[in-house]
């Protein structure tokens, strides 16, 4: 990546995909990279597209989305960002990466709406009957839909996974205003983008939002609706009871899972032929999603 002294900036935090530099007391620089992580490890290869294909869809979304949904970002545009990083036209790796955003104070808790039971919502209620500790019908299968989308915050770990919780405990730990604030807004934009994606062919089975406080407005902050944040299956593919295919880094996953690796650093090598089809994925997620070819996209190769 670009040698951060060349453009003045200072890092603030790395983590196991985005990094993040001050600008300015107001704006923040995100940079999504092709970082690869799996049980919070990251892996030592790359996956090339990765970092541009989740600040594409970001982009594509918050545009989408409008004046529904106010955000924290001021643009990808490599022109723009240049305005208030001098020097950024320079640092290419970082084009179609990066994203201007504006400083906001971050909503403490995860906040996933769930469309489909899958994943830890699965398994919740396989063992106790519940999804975030909230009761729903008996007699579901992995991928049957719910009766509406259920807001199913988290508490975010500082380590290791987040813990599920319901909307009443997060309404004691967090204020019933700003958890009914933020449950309002992540309904009604889950609900639009499931429209956008069943229009393509495409289920929304669930995605994690990241919001925040700028200037007292909430808004959409970090990733929207990307592979890395969200579960999409191909609507033909999805069998009730059946684990479906998604775009996201599902083939990596099943490669893994196969690996006798003990979840700790470091982690096994990935094979030239996952990383590729790994990376196809993530492009194909991007250009079914917006119409668009990835080489369209800010940061392509010349």
């Amino acid at each position: 990546m670009a040698l951060v002294s060349d453009l003045g900036l200072t890092p603030l935090y790395s983590g196991k995909v985005r990094d993040l530099y001050e600008v300015d007391d107001r704006h923040l620089l995100m940079v999504a990279t092709d970082r690869l992580s799996a049980f919070d490890v990251v892996m030592a290869e790359t996956i090339p597209e990765k970092g541009r294909v989740l600040t594409g869809l970001t982009n594509y979304w918050i545009n989408e989305f409008g004046d529904a949904a106010p955000s924290a970002l001021v643009s990808c545009d490599p022109q723009v960002i240049e305005s208030s990083v001098p020097g950024f036209l320079q640092q290419t790796q970082w084009h179609g990466r990066a994203m201007l955003v504006r400083r906001a104070e971050m909503f403490p808790l995860e906040c996933i709406v769930r469309g489909r039971l899958a994943g830890s919502a699965h398994d919740e209620y396989v063992a106790r009957g519940t999804v975030h500790e909230m009761i729903v019908p008996p007699g579901l299968q992995l991928t049957d839909a719910f009766a509406e989308p259920m807001f199913t915050p988290s508490i975010k770990a500082a380590s290791g996974h987040d813990v599920n919780i319901s909307v009443e405990r997060a309404s004691l730990l967090e204020g019933a205003e700003r958890v009914h604030h933020a449950l309002t807004l992540c309904v009604d934009l889950f609900t639009r983008a499931a429209a956008v994606l069943a229009a393509n062919g495409l289920i929304l089975a669930d995605t994690k939002f990241e919001v925040g406080f700028v200037d007292g407005e909430l808004v959409l902050c970090d990733e929207v609706i990307t592979p890395d944040s969200s579960r999409i299956w191909p609507a033909d593919a999805v069998r009730s009871g059946e684990v479906p295919p998604s775009f996201d880094k599902q083939p990596f996953r099943d490669w893994l899972t196969a690996q006798s690796w003990d979840r700790t650093p470091p982690p096994p090598s990935i094979p030239d032929d996952v990383v590729a089809i790994t990376s196809a994925r993530y492009i194909e997620s991007y250009e079914r999603v917006t119409g668009h070819p990835i080489g369209d996209w800010y940061g392509a190769a010349a």
